[in-house]
Order: C-alpha cells, then sequence, then structure tokens
C-alpha cells in the first residue's frame, strides 16, 4: 500500500492505494470503454472550504481506477438554537490532478453522496455540487433538497448521461474541480428554539462520497 500525503496552500488530504470491494464500476450506464490497464494516480492540488478545514478531507483511489472516495470529519451545516450566522452553509472544493495513461481520457459519470440530517419541522436541506475542469467553460451542476422533519441518514446520486458528460481534454493537463455545498434553511421552523442541521462528515469512515469515472480512448 502507497500512502502519500499532500499539502498545499495549507491543506493537507491524504492518498490511499486501498482496498475497495463492492464498488459500482458503472455498468449499464451507457459506457463500455475499460478503464486503463495501468492505475491512475491523483494528486490534491488543494482542499478549500469552510466544510473541509484542513486535514478534513481524505481521498482514497479504487484498485481496478474506476472510482475516488472522498472522506470529511468536519462538514456539517447548520441553524438555530447555538448557531453562528455563518453556519448555515458550508462548502469544500476539491482540486485535483489527475493523472491517466496516455490515450485515455475521463469523465466524472456519477457521484454518490452520504450523510445525516436533522431538520426540525419546515427546516429545509440543500446539497450540491458543481463539476468542471481547470479552463473549461463546461460545467456540471446538481442539487438535492430535503425538508423536515428528518433525522435518519441521507444520500443521493449524481447521474450525469453519457451525451452530457464533460471529458478531460485529451494530450492536455487539467486540473479538474469538485466544489459541493451543504446549505440549511430554518424555513417555518423556530430556529430561537431548535436546531436543523446537515452533515457530509465521518468519524468513524463511515460516511463517505464516491465519484465513478467513465473512461475513453482518446484518437
Amino acid at each position: 500500500m502507497i500512502v502519500r500525503m499532500l499539502a498545499a496552500g495549507g491543506a493537507a488530504a491524504a492518498l490511499l492505494g486501498s482496498s475497495f470491494t463492492g464498488l459500482d464500476t458503472g455498468a449499464g450506464s451507457g459506457w463500455t470503454t475499460p478503464p486503463p490497464p495501468d492505475k491512475i494516480v491523483i494528486d490534491v492540488a488543494t482542499v478549500n472550504g469552510s466544510g473541509c478545514p484542513a486535514g478534513t478531507a481524505a481521498i482514497a483511489v479504487s484498485p481496478d481506477s474506476t472510482a475516488f472516495t472522498v472522506t470529511y470529519s468536519d462538514y456539517t451545516a447548520q441553524v438555530g438554537l447555538g448557531s453562528k450566522p455563518t453556519d448555515f452553509r458550508k462548502n469544500c472544493q476539491l482540486n485535483l490532478r489527475v493523472h491517466v495513461p496516455q490515450g485515455f481520457t475521463y469523465a466524472i459519470a456519477s457521484a454518490d453522496y452520504r450523510g445525516f440530517a436533522h431538520l426540525e419541522k419546515g427546516a429545509v436541506g440543500i446539497q450540491k455540487a458543481n463539476y468542471y475542469f481547470q479552463g473549461s467553460p463546461q460545467t456540471s451542476s446538481l442539487s438535492h433538497q430535503f425538508t423536515g422533519r428528518l433525522d435518519d441518514s441521507w444520500q443521493v446520486t449524481d447521474t450525469v448521461p453519457v451525451a452530457a458528460l464533460v471529458w478531460a481534454p485529451c494530450g492536455e493537463t487539467r486540473n479538474f474541480n469538485i466544489n459541493t455545498e451543504l446549505r440549511v434553511n430554518a424555513g417555518t421552523s423556530d430556529p430561537a428554539r431548535t436546531t436543523s442541521f446537515m452533515t457530509m462528515d465521518s468519524t468513524d469512515g463511515s460516511i463517505r462520497t464516491t465519484y465513478h469515472l467513465a473512461w475513453e480512448y482518446c484518437p
């Protein structure tokens, strides 16, 4: 197992060559190109945002190069009793440098997000993600809304249609950006007496975000 600690801009993340089981490789999702025979390497250029303070986001690449997982340990948005005015919105931007074997390009085909939400009756929580390559006008943005009363784990999947996949430019090295956001609004709940929150975090490694890759041959 190779473990590489990377730090940039005061942020640090771990790149782990760990063992994964049961990962969805995208079968039936519309792409047929197999992953490259050589392993990909993902370097974390920067990790910035109120939802991922330095050292609180870890990234692991699956052995078959079809997915990578991000685990957070301090990603919580909340509103109401005991909350600061800025706590209602948290975000995290991952700036990744993906090294792929020659002759291949990749795109983010789907993403699975997991967390926990405690929303009082009338409160609203939103999870949002934006994907784009550095210097590219093409972006993909998806969001999901949750309404209270809710006190349970949550899971959503962003799926990008094959025709809408944003591919990395062949023969060029461009960083890939993933900007996620959690937002909680009190709505009709009473923020003076109750607290609503939404997390995308983990202290025990059980809550993770998984990104599934699609591969294509370069011309």
